[in-house]
């Protein structure tokens, strides 16, 4: 039998206690001794990345913020998928160390990813950053913790009330999406996104990306309104 070997661990600044394991070429992320990610069923992190990127393929100079790095599945795809060299990736990430993981550990997992010179890191809570962004991004990509009732620190469930959705709204460009992972459905929180103005859909994906897909996760896609291109005045 293949030994789990302990790889790493830090305490976020609300005091939980975070570790990396490895075993059987398999990664996992453990918070307070309680299984937060695997890189086995990565698949629901991705599609985040997919759908969240999809209206915004053919801008220029797209602007991405994601919250939470999490092992890299998320912020790999986004890349991926705006190849652009305009596109921007603001990564907001309260554990500093979990981008030192990355790097030490896990980096075959995105080969080139950590080369990537389009990819900023903002070390800090995702809301502080939120708060003070006005028509900051094209699309903002949130996997905290375990969804919409924080896992890990308290400070992120301020994201999902009507007033941080407000602030969230806020800091999308016009037409801009904002895309939210969660582990299971929440009618209450699809209509919170109602609510702030938000035009919502809902999409459940597998959860894991290889072997059994029978979980599945979910996805909100909320548009802020329809992007109108400005006209040029005419001439008189």
């Amino acid at each position: 039998m293949k030994p789990t070997v302990l790889l790493a661990e830090a305490t976020t600044p609300a005091g939980d206690h975070l570790e990396l394991y490895s075993h059987d070429e398999n990664y996992f992320l453990k918070a307070n001794g309680a299984q937060l990610m695997t890189s086995f069923s990565h698949g629901s992190e991705v599609e985040l990345a997919r759908l969240g990127c999809e209206p915004i393929r053919l801008a220029t100079q797209p602007h991405v913020l994601i919250g939470g790095l999490g092992l890299g599945y998320t912020l790999a795809e986004a890349c991926r998928s705006l190849p652009q060299k305009g596109a921007r990736f603001t990564v907001a990430e309260v554990v500093p160390e979990m981008v030192a993981w990355n790097k030490a550990h896990l980096s075959h997992l995105h080969p080139g990813l950590w080369e990537d010179l389009r990819v900023e890191y903002h070390f800090g809570d995702v809301g502080k950053l939120i708060g003070k962004s006005t028509e900051a991004f094209n699309a903002i990509l949130l996997n905290t913790d375990d969804g919409l009732e924080a896992f890990v620190g308290q400070n992120n469930d301020a994201l999902y009330t009507q007033e941080g959705l407000t602030s969230l709204a806020a800091a999308l460009k016009l037409g801009g999406l904002l895309a939210v992972w969660s582990s299971k459905e929440d009618k209450t929180f699809e209509k919170r996104l109602r609510l702030a103005g938000f035009d919502v859909s809902r999409a459940e994906v597998p959860a894991a990306s290889r072997g059994k897909q029978r979980r599945r996760h979910t996805i909100w896609l909320a548009r802020n309104g329809e992007y109108e291109p400005k006209r040029r005045p005419q001439q008189p």
